[in-house]
């Protein structure tokens, strides 16, 4: 009888600790999903600058980290910046200043990339081709698409309003 009533109250605490993890499980999930679809200006810097670094020294990347490495290495000169966290963190890129802003342009290629890769909007990976084979280059190709992007989103915000994938397509149709 003592042997059940131990195995019961393993049992019961096992449920307890597991049902803890569970619940800690989620909002960990929860956070990850939060900080991916919004995150703050310093995770997307540090996502960016953590990246290079696993990069160049030859760690092991994710499927994220490898698709922004990717774009950081065509563009060497965002090397320098991306090795000083630091310094990637205190810097402010404004209109005024004149400079792109290499956090919005690295995390734009991911953008597009995501989008072209799943085909959203319907279509845009057809352009994307397309505008590669007539360019010669992916790069400048998706240089052209954040062009438009840009703009859109520019739009979209202006006038309060969704972004209306029907103009960014049309917008990127008249690339090609």
């Amino acid at each position: 009888m003592v042997d059940i009533l131990a195995k019961l109250a393993t049992l019961t605490v096992h449920n307890a600790l597991l049902s803890h993890y569970v619940d800690l499980k989620k909002k960990l999930l929860k956070e990850k999903f939060v900080a991916l679809f919004n995150p703050t200006r310093e995770e997307v810097r540090r996502f960016f600058c953590d990246t290079w670094k696993k990069k160049s020294e030859g760690q092991i990347l994710d499927s994220m980290e490898t698709l922004a490495s990717d774009w950081i290495a065509q563009h060497p000169e965002y090397h320098n910046l991306l090795a000083d966290p630091e310094g990637a963190l205190s810097q402010d890129y404004t209109p005024e200043r004149g400079e792109t802003n290499p956090f919005l342009h690295l995390s734009m290629h991911l953008s597009i990339s995501e989008q072209i890769s799943i085909n959203q909007p319907p279509g845009i990976r057809e352009i994307a081709e397309k505008l590669s084979k007539k360019l010669g280059s992916e790069h400048e190709a998706q240089h052209l698409m954040m062009e438009c992007l840009g703009q859109v989103m520019w739009e979209s915000q202006r006038e309060g309003k969704p972004l209306n994938p029907e103009n960014y397509l049309e917008a990127l149709r008249k690339l090609c």
